[in-house]
């Protein structure tokens, strides 16, 4: 019989699964802290700046492990054009824009469960793309979103580079 105390596993991504992140990745902590210390709870790397082409695919997985998402906060200047609402899966997802230049987006599940990821810029290298969205899902990090960017060499979402 083993010793329940030395059979906890912790989940961590593999280094395998590091090595495929690519644009159009995901990755949320979605075992969120009590206290909620961690600036962010993950991180998002689009393919492009065609938020209508973008986020369903981002809605939809978040969907499968949160629950509805109802609303998206976005950042207006990191995005090519913004609509009011999309259709995703046969539900309608209000889409607030802000001109913040926070470098996240914010979900919400339901009517006040927020999620707040680091979007990754479309033109960033895997290996910066990779770091910044490591330490994004880190439940300890305290660094806000535009720090990690300049930290981890991944620059800023600038619309038309």
């Amino acid at each position: 019989m083993s010793d329940s105390g030395s059979s906890r596993v912790t989940r961590v991504l593999s280094d395998a699964v590091h090595q495929v992140v690519k644009p159009g990745t995901a990755v949320v902590r979605l075992d969120t802290t009590h206290d909620r210390r961690g600036v962010l709870d993950g991180a998002w790397w689009p393919h492009s700046r065609d938020i209508a082409a973008e986020l369903p695919a981002l809605i939809s997985a978040l969907t499968e492990h949160l629950g509805p998402i109802t609303r998206v906060g976005l950042d207006t200047g990191a995005w090519d054009a913004l609509p009011t609402r999309l259709i995703v899966d046969g539900r309608a997802v209000s889409i607030d824009s802000f001109p913040v230049g926070d470098d996240t987006v914010l979900v919400t599940r339901g009517e006040q469960d927020h999620f707040s990821l680091l979007v990754v810029p479309p033109h960033a290298t895997p290996e910066a793309a990779r770091a910044a969205m490591a330490k994004a899902v880190r439940a300890d990090n305290v660094t806000q979103a535009e720090q990690i960017l300049i930290d981890t060499g991944t620059g800023r979402a600038v619309p038309g580079v």
